[in-house]
């Protein structure tokens, strides 16, 4: 891979710049001082000025104009060079200048040969040139050439065209003030031709002249009315144009006399100028470099670095602006280098807006300087970017701030540069970003690429404030280092720096940053943060959303957010407790959550807790905790700047107001979200048996659920922690379990309910009606058990075996299913002796009377005759001579009824040695779905075994 050479080792800087010996004022090009001989060499000399000086399409345009115009061929008589302060008009004239005046061939002045062959001419006659500077001269106090007074601008025109013979021409007009005509000056431009007058800084001197007043250099009338000839003079004499410059605001203009002067000269011009604005941003790459920089040697290394940085912004794509995409971007890389075009593309788009930034000059005086200390600070960045601006530098620093007004000093030296800055700082504590000055650089950038828009939002209603992440990011990175870097120092820097303002989520792509004066809203926020407790405002705070989040009804009773275990009612209502954050669960340390369950469940205040297995809890997870109190903190901090605001107790811009309210609206609806990120653990206490120690299992909450009660009645219902609708067979499991042993065979129902409630080794129903409908369906089949209404003396009231109009009242008992049975049968026998005995009883009482008694129901009389009273002899009773019963026997208690059937019937009919008693077993069963081939296989089998007389399939 090619190593890849930093500026300093490409590009070398010109000597003055290089030693830090250039005066500012040489940046200021002077047409008098160079008219007098006595400019710097750069601007005297006429080669070393146009080896520094790009003429850019404007100037070309210009100097071909003039170049026509002294040869005859035309061209424009007079030009009006109008421009922003600081645009290059001073130095436009100074190209003129050089171009007419010079003492040299053409073709030792770089780039005009090639300016002369385009416009079709073969040489540019040397011209007499005037130079007209209004802030040389005091309109109320003549000057001196020599001996010779002058008196007027129109004299000093005069003088430098033809000296004392050419003074000669307006003496009359110099003396007393007043403006020669058209025809003078016509004279006098055509006895000198070719010649170009050049005027600078009018506005300066005409200002100055005072209504109704009259000066040695004439009134404020009298000079319109010799720019007014003088235009026309020119138009008049082929070989002579004049060139005028006039400032292009009015700010520039001064004062309300400045102002009027300007519009009037602006008038007067306009009748036969033609008005050039100059200097393109493009062609200000040229410009800077060549008046900062020696000519590159090493073209190969540049476009080397050049192509790196392009390759680089391809690779990050979105992240960057879009027209670092586009392959011309390349082109604008080695244009601008060694400075990257970011640099003037901020100083163009936004410095020059504050006013008094000179546009050409302020920016070299500005790169010099920057150059100057990189380059003795040993720099070794690719190429000069904005992150790379020394703003710890004092000559820098006072560059640059001059133009944005007061307060800015502090904010450099404590949030974006300096041994003590806030970036300094971060960049120590974190070695990722000091490696790159990664937070210093990004905050230069914010600064340079902002403090301008905050100024102007001071000065105007609209702009738009600050810069996106994309350019600030163009504005540090460098080959080879990534973009994300910087991206999560500015993140970092947001919530640091008291000054660094941002709109929105600073996480949002169309996030703006931005310096300003007024500490940002941000930081203040940070700092209120700090006012919020977390067992007191935080706490009521999240319970505020918290009970949002899990409304009561519909699956729980109750729902009891952050609530101590003294206000948790102790009743059969099936409740949802949400724990306070002081407790939090954590796979690793599960101990102190499970503490303060168990305390829940064992203790109401000071008096112990009887249904403790009502209470399921909801607990936050350790991990997300920290951030959900901040996130709190973030809405708190918000929500009090915005009532403040509202209240007038802070005093902000709307801009800021809007920000505000936007942040509010933002950490409120991000609130619920962590906070079911954090509240993501059910803990249940349970206990397997009653043998064993009670234990709380914890269960993992969705947070993308639809809601947060609606996940927990889902885990709760798959875990069977809560049970909707139960089977009677777990009810007769734990009857037969818990309740139906050591003799024992009955069990109350609702005492098995109030037991439910208490115990955790007992199933936690959601409500009695679940255990009602347990026992209705059990009640209906005579598998489960049977009913009764109470017990005295062996004996059950309302007793009830397959009966399905049972209901769950106080008194209902469950009967063990097989206790139950025998019951039936013992009822049974019981009512068959009763019969016999009414029967014997009947037939007695008929025999004694001779009269017919009915007898009980069921029964059947078994003899006629009757006996006399006081007979030994036995009553004949007709006998019964056969017996045939049928039973329903369920599957599931096929055993059991098989042998209580065979001790208690079949075993008292083969008592009579005399009986033939014959059982027949029919077995059905049916298969919808069709019977599996191991069943058909093993019972067919089993079936012959057996000795079955019929063992079919169908």
């Amino acid at each position: 891979m090619t190593t890849l050479k930093p500026w300093r080792e490409v590009a070398v800087p010109h000597k003055d710049v290089l030693e830090g010996t250039f005066l500012q004022s040489e940046f200021a090009a002077d047409l008098s001082a160079v008219r007098n001989g006595k400019a710097p060499r750069e601007y005297q000399d006429a080669v070393a000025f146009f080896e520094r000086t790009f003429i850019t399409e404007g100037m070309r345009i210009l100097l071909t104009q003039v170049a026509e115009r002294l040869s005859g061929r035309g061209g424009e008589p007079v030009i009006q060079l109008q421009t922003a302060f600081g645009g290059g008009k001073t130095h436009t004239m100074l190209a003129v200048y050089h171009m007419a005046t010079r003492t040299v061939a053409l073709s030792e002045l770089t780039g005009m040969s090639a300016l002369v062959d385009r416009a079709g001419l073969m040489d540019v006659p040397r011209a007499k040139v005037a130079v007209i500077d209004g802030t040389a001269h005091a309109p109320g106090q003549p000057w001196k050439h020599g001996k010779t007074i002058i008196r007027t601008l129109w004299g000093e025109l005069a003088w430098q065209l033809g000296g004392e013979e050419g003074l000669a021409k307006v003496k009359a007009s110099d003396d007393s003030g007043t403006s020669p005509g058209k025809d003078v000056l016509g004279d006098l431009l055509r006895s000198y031709s070719p010649c170009v007058v050049l005027v600078d800084e009018l506005v300066a001197f005409v200002r100055q002249l005072e209504d109704g007043k009259s000066y040695s250099a004439g009134t404020f009338d009298s000079n319109l009315s010799f720019v007014q000839a003088l235009t026309e003079a020119a138009k008049l004499s082929p070989q002579a144009i004049v060139l005028g410059s006039l400032p292009e605001s009015e700010v520039e203009a001064g004062s309300s006399k400045g102002v009027a002067a300007l519009r009037a000269l602006e008038k007067t011009f306009g009748r036969v100028q033609a008005l050039w604005k100059p200097v393109a941003t493009e062609e200000a790459f040229e410009i800077v470099r060549r008046r900062l920089f020696e000519p590159v040697r090493d073209g190969k290394a540049r476009d080397t670095v050049c192509r790196a940085f392009a390759d680089a912004y391809v690779q990050e794509g979105a992240k960057l602006p879009a027209e670092t995409q586009e392959t011309r971007y390349y082109d604008r890389l080695g244009q601008a280098y060694p400075i990257h075009p970011e640099v003037f593309d901020r100083l163009y788009e936004d410095w020059t807006t504050i006013e008094g930034f000179q546009r050409t000059r302020g920016v070299l005086k500005l790169m010099a300087k920057v150059i100057h200390k990189l380059w003795k600070d040993d720099n070794k960045d690719l190429l000069i970017l904005p992150g790379s601006f020394p703003l710890y530098d004092p000559n820098t620093r006072s560059e640059l701030l001059n133009h944005l007004g007061p307060g800015w000093d502090p904010i450099v030296d404590k949030d974006i540069d300096g041994n003590k800055a806030a970036t300094t700082e971060l960049e120590t504590k974190e070695p990722r970003f000091g490696a790159v000055n990664a937070a210093r650089r990004v905050a230069r950038v914010v600064f340079f690429g902002s403090a301008p828009s905050s100024v102007a939002t001071r000065q105007s209603a609209g702009g738009i404030r600050g810069m996106d992440r994309g350019r600030v990011l163009l504005g540090c990175l460098q080959p080879g280092q990534t973009s994300s870097l910087y991206s999560d120092a500015l993140n970092r820097l947001v919530d640091r720096l008291h000054y660094l303002n941002s709109s929105g989520d600073k996480a949002q792509e169309t996030t703006r940053f931005w310096f300003d004066t007024r500490a940002n809203l941000r930081r203040e926020m940070e700092e209120r943060k700090r006012r919020f407790d977390d067992k007191t405002d935080v706490r009521a705070k999240l319970g505020e959303v918290a009970k949002k989040l899990v409304a009561a009804g519909g699956f729980f009773d109750g729902v009891h957010v952050f609530t101590g275990h003294a206000d948790v009612p102790d009743d059969s209502a099936l409740r949802l407790v949400v724990v306070a954050p002081e407790v939090w669960y954590s796979k690793s340390e599960p101990r102190g959550s499970h503490e303060a369950v168990t305390d829940f469940v064992r203790n109401n205040g000071t008096k112990p807790r009887y249904r403790g297995n009502r209470l399921v809890f909801v607990v936050a997870d350790q991990g997300v905790l920290v951030r959900l109190r901040d996130a709190a903190k973030v809405a708190l901090a918000w929500g009090s700047i915005v009532d403040d605001v509202k209240e007038g107790k802070l005093n902000i811009d709307q801009l800021q107001k809007k920000q505000a309210e936007t942040e509010l609206k933002t950490a409120d609806e991000v609130l619920p979200k962590v906070l079911r990120e954090c509240y993501k653990w059910l803990l249940c206490p349970v206990q397997n048996a009653a043998s064993d120690a009670p234990e709380v299992e914890a269960y993992p909450l969705s947070a993308t659920a639809a809601s947060t009660t609606s996940e927990v009645e889902r885990v709760c219902e798959e875990n069977e922690l809560v049970i909707k609708a139960w089977s009677p067979v777990h009810l007769r499991t734990k009857l037969a379990e818990l309740y139906w042993k050591g003799g024992a065979v009955t069990a109350s129902a609702m005492a098995f309910w109030d037991d439910t409630l208490k115990y955790l080794y007992l199933p936690r129903l959601k409500n009695k009606d679940v255990l009602a409908a347990a026992v209705k369906d059990g009640a209906a089949k005579r598998d489960f058990f049977g009913t009764a209404h109470g017990e005295k003396e062996g004996r059950f009231d309302g007793f009830g075996f397959g009966d399905a109009n049972v209901q769950l009242t106080d008194t209902l008992l469950l009967i063990e299913p097989a206790a139950a049975l025998a019951y039936e049968a013992k009822l049974a026998q019981e009512s068959a002796e009763a019969s016999v005995k009414a029967i014997e009883a009947a037939q007695a009482k008929k025999g004694a009377t001779g009269v017919q008694v009915d007898l009980p129901i069921g029964a059947t009389a078994v003899g006629t005759s009757a006996v006399p009273s006081g007979s030994t002899a036995a009553i004949q009773v007709p006998k019964a001579k056969s017996y045939h019963g049928t039973a329903e026997v369920t599957a599931s208690m096929a055993k059991s009824r098989l042998i209580l059937l065979a001790d208690e019937l079949i075993n008292v009919l083969v008592s009579d040695p005399n009986a033939v008693v014959k059982v027949t077993l029919e077995i059905a069963a049916e298969f919808p779905n069709g019977a599996p081939e191991h069943v058909k296989r093993a019972v067919s089998e089993n079936g012959k075994s057996l000795g079955l007389k019929a063992s079919d399939w169908e």
